[in-house]
């Protein structure tokens, strides 16, 4: 064997080394981003709203979050990020990590999973672009819980970013300004091929099919959206149900009925019926 071959068959035996290496670690990931979507839909009194899910314009999961304090804090994590389309799917994920600092008296170390839901565009597009502060280059907010939360505060209502924390038991809000969301350039090109960007996985134009694990976030996802979607919708017509028939049953409808009139004496004409004074107005639900 000459020289050359020589050296091209070991640079393809490096390449799939490495490959090997990283493949089951972005692939473990993927999987443990895939439970914490799955324990979202098992607590629907104390998971994130639906209205939230079905509305999100991007949605990053990052499983098992290290936060270490000793004074000085810090958090480290590694998790996916995906978009919604124009078409209302999601798109392939792109690799994401998060990182932040913290300073002020604390100590231990703690592991939670984080889920961030971006209601905007404008975040998505500085995350794509390299990196976002949480609380600087976008607001963030600690997110309701509850599939039927409201989300009505005029703080909530300007942040572009909602945030939860489940470190035992249910998800709860969590406030995260300071931390930084940034694109794993390294974990994409293990899963989708050299100088794979994060628009080209989002478009679907990356070089390499990606893996099972990874494809089943996009899947586990489509599949907590849609429930979201299907419960608002039972939701609404329940609501509107409700609306409509309560003016049927309410005692002051009722009421107004007009009893039958006597026919007219040569002595007296008919008198139409008073109005009748509603002793408590119709209580109607609004709209969520």
């Amino acid at each position: 064997m000459s020289r050359l071959p020589r050296l091209a068959v070991l640079m393809i035996a490096l390449i799939v080394a490495t490959t090997a290496v990283a493949g089951p670690q972005e692939d473990d990931r993927a999987r443990e981003a895939v439970r914490v979507l799955t324990d979202i839909q098992r607590i629907p009194e104390s998971g994130i709203p639906d209205k939230l899910l079905d509305e999100a314009r991007g949605i990053v999961v990052v499983p098992d979050a290290l936060k270490i304090g000793l004074v000085l804090g810090g958090r480290r994590g590694h998790g996916l990020l995906s978009v919604k389309n124009p078409d209302g799917t999601w798109s392939s994920p792109s690799f994401v990590k998060l990182t932040g600092g913290s300073i002020g008296f604390q100590a231990g170390v703690q592991s939670a999973d984080i889920v961030l839901v971006f209601r905007s565009d404008r975040g998505l597009d500085s995350i794509v672009n390299g990196k976002v502060t949480l609380g600087a280059d976008a607001g963030v907010a600690a997110g309701p819980v509850g599939r039927n939360a409201a989300t009505a505060t005029d703080g909530q209502l300007k942040a572009e970013i909602w945030s939860w924390s489940r470190a035992r038991g249910l998800f709860a809000g969590v406030a995260l300004d300071g931390a930084v969301l940034s694109i794993d350039d390294e974990a994409n090109e293990a899963v989708y091929g050299r100088d794979t960007t994060p628009r080209m996985i989002f478009e679907g134009r990356a070089h390499g099919q990606p893996s099972n694990a990874v494809v089943d976030f996009r899947d586990r996802l489509e599949e907590a959206s849609a429930i979201a979607r299907n419960a608002r919708s039972h939701s609404d017509a329940d609501a509107r149900a409700r609306n409509g028939s309560a003016p049927l049953t309410t005692p002051s409808r009722t009421a107004a009925v007009p009893a039958p009139v006597q026919p007219a004496t040569p002595q007296t004409q008919p008198q139409p019926a008073p109005f009748e004074t509603v002793e408590s107005p119709v209580q109607a639900e609004p709209l969520p």
